[in-house]
């Protein structure tokens, strides 16, 4: 179905979204990337803010974000197709147990234009 020549009556804004808590903002100093990226709530608190049973295992939100960047730089510098790039991640869900986990490295842009990173699970596109 082509949309072009349809009206657009609302649209729901990233900024609307981060303020909602649907997407969370890393900071680019965090992140170590040159613009702007956000995570899914979704993928953060399923899989980047590790299990509390894991904190005290040395499982952290800052690095298992590190981790997820790194894997995200190594994927786009193989596969980027100039829009999109998917990966994958292990992360530790419990003693001894590693999931992998499908995430998509979405090139965007945001309110004004600017372009900007998004980080999801596919089921969050």
């Amino acid at each position: 179905m082509n949309f072009d020549d349809f009206d657009l009556v609302y649209a729901y804004t990233r900024t609307q979204a981060i303020a909602d808590g649907v997407l969370i903002p890393i900071s680019e100093e965090e992140s170590g990337l040159k613009i702007p990226a956000v995570v899914s709530s979704n993928l953060f608190h399923h899989y980047i803010e590790p299990p509390e049973k894991l904190v005290g295992e040395g499982q952290s939100t800052t690095g298992r974000l590190h981790d997820t960047i790194m894997m995200f730089k190594a994927a786009a510098s193989v596969r980027w197709d100039g829009t999109r790039v998917a990966f994958d991640v292990l992360y530790l869900m419990g003693p001894g147990r590693l999931e992998k986990v499908k995430i998509l490295g979405l090139l965007c842009t945001d309110d004004k234009e600017k372009a900007c990173l998004t980080f999801c699970l596919p089921e969050d596109e």
